[in-house]
Parts: C-alpha cells; structure tokens; sequence
C-alpha cells in the first residue's frame, strides 16, 4: 500500500489545494498515514512572508535521520514555497524529490508514483504564469465534514509591491461558473453545509470573461444550490468591491455579512507606493456602503507596518484608520521583503526592531478594540453550524456566526457536529465569544 502525508501551511487555498490533492490520491489507491509510515510526505507551503518559509525549511530538515537509515520518505513541496525557492530546496535537500509549483497541482500525483521508483529529482515547477493543470476532483476528503472552501480564480494582476503572489501563483485566471457549481453541488451531497469562495481577489472574478458574468452572478447562483445553508468568500479588493455584490448580499439569506476588506495602510502616500490603486477615501466610501447596507456585518482587514519609507506620520495614519473603521479583527503584519518584488529594492527599509514595535502597538490597539466589539455582543443571541472541537478543551465544541465571530460551547457532545444551535453569549474574549446552547435549530 501506497502511503502519503500530509503537512499544510498558509492560506486557505493551501488548505483547498491540499484538500484536492488528498481526494486525488485516496481515489487512486493511496492510504493517508502520520509522518512515521508514510512512504511519501507532501508539503504544501507558504512563501508569502519569510517566517513562513523558515518554518517549512526547519521542518524539512527533520528527515534527515531518516533518509540516511532507510532512503525514506520521498518528499515533495508544493505550493507557493516550490515554486519561489524549489530549485534551493531541491538543491539542499537530496529526500526531496518532488517540487510543484501551485498551477502544476494537477501533475503531482503521477510524479509523487514515480518518485518512488527512484531516479532523476522531478520539477513540476509553473512555467507558464497562464496555464493551470487542474486535479480535477472536488476536495471531498477534508479534515472537517461540514465546510469546505473552493477556489474560484486562480493567480493575481494587481502587482502590489510588496506581494509575491503573481510571481508564485501566476497571472489571474477566473474558474468556470458552470465548473464551480458543479463541484459545490458534489460537496453538498457529501454533507458539506457551510461553503467558503475563495481567491486572492474573489470580487475580480468575471473580470477576464467576455460575458458579463461577474463575482455578484457567482454568489446568487452558488447561493440557490439546495443544500448550501451558509455562503462566505474571502478575500475582496477595495478596488472591486462594487454595490452589485451588496444587492446580492441583499438577496440571498444564505450569503454570510463577514467581509475581509485588506486596508493595507492608512496613507495615501503608502498605498500609493503599494501600488493599492485606492486611496483611503475611497477605502472608506466602501466601508460605510457595507456598514449602511448591513449595519451588523464582520468586517475584517489585513494591514502592514514597517512598510519601505514609513515614517511616524504614515504609521500614525495607519493607528488613526483602526480607531476609525475599529474593524472586528485585523490580520497584522510587519513589513517582510520578498525577493523579485519592487518594494524589496526600495530606499528606506526599516530596521527589524523598529517593524516589530510598530506591529506590537497595533496589535495592543487591536486587541482592546476587538474585545470591546465582542463585550458588546454578551447576552446576544447567534445561530453558529457546530463544525469541530476547540483546539483545547474535549468538551467544548466550536462554531462561527453568519459574521464570523468564533464561539465556544462547553459542554458539547461529538454527535452534535454539523448541526446548527441557537446560542447566547455569556462571555467574550478578544479573539472568540463564549455561549450557552438554547436550542438545536435542526
């Protein structure tokens, strides 16, 4: 018997990747096992920041042992780390067998079969930034029975300085409708009740279709599929973010009011040399139109600090935007060069010391803002689906609002999950509520 693991870093669509890649090879005889047994050990990684490359290198290393015993296992790395610095991994790590970049998933399961043949190293690298060799399943096999993500557009052409990901995941290319649909439809009928839409500009979809189909159509058409209770999608451009995905908000019950809307920064100047194409006007003409649509939606946000010539002004500009927008919760960072990236060579890089004070300021600001807005919400009532245990504690299940808070349910019983609860908020914390159940709603 064939047997693989699996190790899964980064976003989201690492997870789907992973997810698809998994499907793939139990369907076509292959055993999934822990690192011990396995004769094949797949990574999927992240390259977006340096501390997510370092972490795949550490891990890399611990086969080391090994190898050199008993020529096993065969690894292979995939995603955005293969396809930025697989010719280095290939060249330090001689059990690593196999690299692919994210477009060439589709191939990796015939080259993960020949590797353990032996012979020469196989680089699946992407070569051509528009081609895209799909797996050609649905992510069936997952961790979690009741949700599943589906990726809807792969690579990016927005080209912000400091991001990586045109570079790693290839020019932008829209999935077909029909595709789409069909795989959310498979999902369902394995018991899937909550789907996440996913992209690196998920409201850029359409946008290279001659038709006038376009991200809002998508959502209304996924939306109707029976079978579907909840509908999320992540992550939007402020630039794209247009009124015609509000009125399909609007109509369709089953579309969540959680909404990731990257910030960035709140200078102009910043943005400008980002190459974010808004402005924080025009940031902010986006935000008050969701908030006066759905007063109670999550608006969630990613923001950088440290960024190439950031002065105080710039930075306080950045602190002044979270106190104004006091977004549910905002994925944080210091400024990380990335190799091949115009804002790499940029004149005025900060100092490590410097990028990580300003990224603890507002990570405190954050944090008291956060539990602020979640204090609010104690003695509230929230329908949540029941989708997994909480990392620590085996009597308590976990599960999100329509706006994405998270919520812990002491208590809970393994045959609840998947199920939908009517819950109360007794207590809140920065980063999770916590609830009492009233009532199954299922």
């Amino acid at each position: 018997m064939k047997r693989f693991a699996l190790k899964t870093y980064g976003c989201q669509m690492n997870v789907y990747d992973a997810d698809t890649l998994r499907t793939a090879l139990l369907r076509s005889g292959w055993e999934e096992s822990d690192d011990d047994s396995a004769a094949v050990v797949i990574y999927t990684g992240c390259s977006i920041r340096d501390k997510a490359e370092h972490k795949i290198w550490s891990d890399l290393g611990r086969h080391a042992e090994t190898w050199k015993r008993s020529g096993r296992p065969v690894v292979a790395v995939t995603g955005c780390i293969a396809q930025n610095i697989g010719k280095d991994i290939l060249g330090r790590f001689p059990w690593v067998r196999v690299v692919s970049g994210p477009r060439s998933i589709g191939l990796l399961p015939d080259a993960l079969a020949q590797a353990l043949t032996g012979g020469e190293c196989i680089d699946l690298r992407d070569r051509d930034a528009s081609a895209y060799h799909a797996i050609g399943v649905p992510p069936v096999e997952r961790e979690n029975r009741w949700k599943a993500h589906v990726t809807i557009a792969h690579g990016c052409d927005n080209f912000c300085t400091y991001c990586i990901v045109p570079y790693v995941r290839g020019r932008f290319l829209s999935r077909a409708p029909r595709e789409i649909l069909d795989e959310i439809r498979q999902l369902v009928a394995t018991g899937v009740r909550e789907i996440t839409l996913l992209g690196q500009n998920v409201n850029s979809y359409g946008a290279d279709f001659s038709d006038g189909y376009r991200f809002s159509a998508l959502l209304r058409d996924a939306a109707s599929i029976a079978g579907v209770d909840r509908l999320r999608f992540v992550t939007s451009h402020p630039k794209d973010f247009t009124a015609d995905i509000c009125d399909a908000m609007d109509d369709c019950a089953t579309i969540c009011p959680s909404i990731n809307l990257p910030i960035q920064s709140g200078s102009d100047r910043i943005l400008a040399l980002m190459n974010r194409s808004y402005t924080l006007e025009r940031y902010t003409a986006t935000i008050e139109m969701i908030r006066d649509r759905f007063p109670d939606a999550g608006v969630t946000s990613d923001l950088i600090v440290g960024f190439p010539g950031e002065t105080e002004v710039d930075f306080n500009a950045s602190v002044d935007a979270l106190r104004r927008f006091r977004f549910d919760l905002v994925h944080t960072a210091a400024y990380s060069p990335r190799s091949g990236t115009v804002a790499a060579t940029m004149d005025g890089q900060l100092p490590e010391e410097e990028k990580n004070r300003r990224l603890n300021y507002v990570n405190d600001l954050q944090r008291g803002i956060a539990l602020e807005i979640n204090k609010s919400l104690v003695g509230k009532r929230f329908s949540i689906l029941l989708d997994g245990f909480a990392p620590r504690g085996e009597d308590t299940l976990q599960g999100r609002t329509d706006t994405d808070k998270v919520v812990l349910l002491r208590g809970g019983r393994g045959e609840d999950l998947g199920r939908f609860a009517l819950v109360e908020i007794s207590e809140a914390d920065h980063w999770c509520l916590h609830g009492s159940l009233i009532r199954f709603l299922d």
